[in-house]
């Protein structure tokens, strides 16, 4: 079975012809998708569209949200990635996950959302505690919206408090980061095989 996968970068400020600490979090997590026949098919920049306000699927004139909607809907998994600000994750991603709660009033005859048989995993990076809490504030969202969460769906880097290193500025990878993001890539490449081939029966 093929399975495809996107991501989205949440981080606050647009592209800017480097890569941002998400950036290379998600590229951790897209590398050890690869060892098992997955390709991240693209990043999305959340901040580089005007993603509107709101909670439905199409917010009118201008909103970016709906191709966004419709290329994040045609993988299998989703990485979601971005950073921790203020202890919990960041305002890019809130409005993304906002803009999801639309999923709940889109259900086929089954009461099934669109976001149904996919599976999410979370990139997180921060400069200050609240890995656990972002991680712990998507998940919640993700899955009330409809998106199956793999075991160990998180692959976090947290560096000293106050400090003014960033991941994308550490010379190699920390171990446990790279084992992490292994164990998060099989676990989602196993569970979007499983779902394909067995989808939920819905109501």
């Amino acid at each position: 079975m093929t399975v495809t996968a996107i991501a989205i970068n949440c981080s606050l400020k647009p592209s800017d012809g480097e890569d941002s600490s998400t950036d290379r979090m998600i590229g951790v997590l897209a590398d050890a998708l690869k060892q098992h026949d997955v390709e991240v098919a693209e990043v999305l920049r959340i901040a580089d569209h005007d993603v509107k306000p709101g909670v439905t699927s199409d917010e009118g004139k201008g909103d970016a949200w709906p191709a966004l909607r419709e290329k994040i809907l045609a993988h299998d998994i989703l990485i979601f990635g971005g950073p921790i600000w203020m202890g919990q994750v960041g305002s890019v991603a809130k409005r993304v996950l906002e803009r999801m709660d639309a999923f709940l009033d889109e259900t086929d005859d089954a009461g099934r959302m669109p976001s149904y048989g996919k599976v999410a995993v979370a990139a997180i990076v921060g400069n200050e505690d609240g890995a656990h809490f972002s991680t712990a504030q998507l998940f919640q969202s993700l899955n009330d919206t409809g998106w199956t969460i793999p075991a160990v769906g998180a692959c976090y880097w947290v560096g000293e408090a106050m400090g003014s290193t960033d991941f994308k500025d550490l010379k190699a990878v920390p171990d446990k980061v790279s084992k992490t993001a292994e164990m998060v890539a099989g676990n989602a490449a196993h569970l979007a095989r499983l779902l394909q081939a067995e989808p939920y029966p819905g109501q």
